[in-house]
Formats: C-alpha cells, sequence, structure tokens
C-alpha cells in the first residue's frame, strides 16, 4: 500500500452490487447502502462507510475495511473525508452509536464526547 493513493468518492448505484458482496465478506453489519463513500487502490475496493445525512449531522451507520488492509490508517483517512464532507454540507458533527465496534477506534479518531446514544466528533 505504501506509495498508493486512496480514491474516494460517493458511493454510487451501480456500486450495489460490489458494496453489498465487499460488506458480506468483511464483517460489515448492513448490507444495503444507499449513502455512503467507497474508497478503492489501484481500482480495487478496500473500504466502505455507509452513513445517513441528518439536518445536523452526519450518522455513520458502518465503517468496514477490507480484512488484510486494516490498521494502515485507510479507516483514518475515509473518517477525515467524511468529516470534509461534512463540512462542505455545513454539518457540525459526525454521530456513531455508542455500542458501535471497535469503540477504542472511533475514540482514537476523535469521537471523544458523547450525546445520549452517539459517540460525537465535531467537525472542525
Amino acid at each position: 500500500m505504501r506509495g498508493q493513493k486512496l480514491f474516494v468518492r460517493p458511493i454510487e448505484q451501480g456500486d450495489r452490487e460490489s458494496i453489498r458482496e465487499f460488506l458480506k465478506s468483511n464483517g460489515g453489519r448492513i448490507y444495503d447502502v444507499s449513502c455512503g463513500l467507497a474508497g478503492k487502490l489501484v481500482g480495487d475496493l478496500v473500504a466502505v462507510v455507509a452513513m445517513e445525512i441528518d439536518e445536523g449531522a452526519i450518522r455513520l451507520e458502518d465503517v468496514v475495511v477490507l480484512t488484510s488492509h486494516r490498521h494502515k490508517n485507510i479507516g483514518r483517512y475515509m473518517l477525515d473525508e467524511v468529516e470534509r464532507m461534512a463540512s462542505k454540507l455545513d454539518r457540525t458533527r459526525i454521530l456513531v452509536s455508542r455500542d458501535a465496534t471497535p469503540r477504542p477506534f472511533f475514540q482514537r479518531t476523535g469521537f471523544i464526547e458523547e450525546e445520549g446514544p452517539w459517540l460525537v466528533r465535531r467537525v472542525r
């Protein structure tokens, strides 16, 4: 992966089947993603962020990185892309369920506040 650039783009309608298979194969909690981001390395899908865009926040439903590519900062990079998107959409928070796993990952990537059932990452 060193020297390769992760290409991140919004999920499109034509991606649905490949996203569904990717999530099933790599431990995703949901399989039908209508809104989110896809991350690719050299044309291969390596990460998916499933999300919902609410009035004041972006709510993450799932963040999945290809099993063989975990612990290489891909998940962190994907969450930074979500933050950039949130900023462009004038959203001030990114939310993830307090029960989300792996919780330590989310805490390391800026989800340090708790708000009801959510961990919150403030958009800078």
